[in-house]
């Protein structure tokens, strides 16, 4: 007989129900009693709510709130709490600025490894929404095999980082809509994220032990590639786009983002040039007309002619040849 999970504890806080004078106060005893805990703007009133699902062995939280800055250190960490926070970013953004060359930017979607006894200053932009595990130190330190450290958790870098990113956003949920589940249903599946941070953190320190393993610089210059990526893909049709527009897009400077392609073996312009054909390609495929200077304006080509050339030199074909070409093969399958 499988045994009964432990029950657990889920609990609410929000900074609506106090007085603003003391939300900063209660913020700090609620939420964050390992830190030290700063809105952005003096007087700035705090907006923030939490959600936390207390476990015997972890527990899991998921908060949002108003810009603000949190430092870190062991002066703040009371020895029965000395946790390492596994922190998925669902919105919002995160700067973290700690010892030389740990300088780390996370956007949503981004899953980090953070150390509350390491010295840090983490600066939480507005609507930032956090969701975490918080695991014994101790325990991560010997599942990893080393010490643990701040540090982005990239899939290239940890192969099963994606699946413990999507657990922790299911739970976050759940943890939200109170009523699905009761105590031992959120027990059961605490302990069951509680597994699969230990195998993902057993998994990194494997692979840390190969020779492919990225370093530091390597998994932000992924970090800004992605992120650039996704901005480009948002923002492609605009005829004004260029590195710098791209760099403030991705959270990064110019030259930290020319890296970032680099690193890849590309250009920023050349890849931004490619995702822009790659659509243009999509478009004339799934059209049955086809006019060029409307299809390259709204692809963020400003002159059709420039257009068509670029298109001729990646794929071979003019626009128009291509679609001729792709309906034509259509209509014959269909016959």
């Amino acid at each position: 007989m499988t045994p009964t999970p432990a029950s657990c504890v889920l609990e609410h806080w929000s900074s609506s129900e106090v007085d603003p004078a003391i939300r900063l106060d209660y913020w700090r005893d609620v939420a964050h009693n390992w830190v030290d805990v700063q809105p952005l703007s003096p007087g700035e009133e705090l907006d923030a709510s939490w959600s936390l699902l207390r476990g015997q062995a972890s527990f899991f939280g998921t908060k949002r709130s108003t810009a603000y800055e949190m430092r870190t250190g062991p002066q703040h960490v009371p020895p029965a709490e000395d946790m390492v926070v596994l922190s998925l970013l669902q919105a919002g953004e995160m700067r973290l600025n700690a010892a030389p060359g740990e300088h780390q930017h996370a956007t949503a979607g981004m899953l980090g490894m953070y150390v509350p006894e390491q010295e840090g200053c983490y600066r939480w932009g507005a609507g930032a929404r956090q969701t975490y595990l918080a695991l014994p130190r101790r325990l991560v330190w010997d599942t990893l095999g080393h010490k643990p450290e701040n540090t982005l958790l990239l899939p290239q870098r940890c192969a099963l980082a994606p699946m413990l990113a999507s657990q922790l956003g299911h739970l976050a949920l759940l943890v939200r809509q109170p009523g699905q589940l009761d105590n031992v249903e959120y027990g059961g599946v605490l302990d069951a994220t509680r597994a699969l941070a230990l195998l993902m953190l057993r998994n990194l320190g494997r692979q840390g032990l190969g020779a492919d393993l990225p370093d530091l610089h390597e998994c932000l210059h992924a970090g800004r590639h992605a992120a650039a990526l996704h901005f480009m893909e948002q923002q492609a049709h605009r005829h004004d786009l260029d590195a710098a527009s791209i760099a403030r897009g991705a959270g990064c400077s110019r030259t930290r983002l020319y890296e970032a392609f680099a690193a890849q073996g590309q250009t920023v312009m050349g890849a931004l040039r490619e995702l822009r054909l790659q659509r243009a390609r999509r478009g004339i495929e799934q059209s049955a007309r086809l006019h060029v200077g409307g299809l390259a304006w709204r692809c963020g080509f400003a002159d059709a002619s420039g257009f068509s050339k670029l298109f001729r030199a990646r794929f071979g074909l003019s626009p128009t040849e291509w679609h001729q070409r792709t309906h034509t093969d259509t209509h014959h399958e269909q016959s």
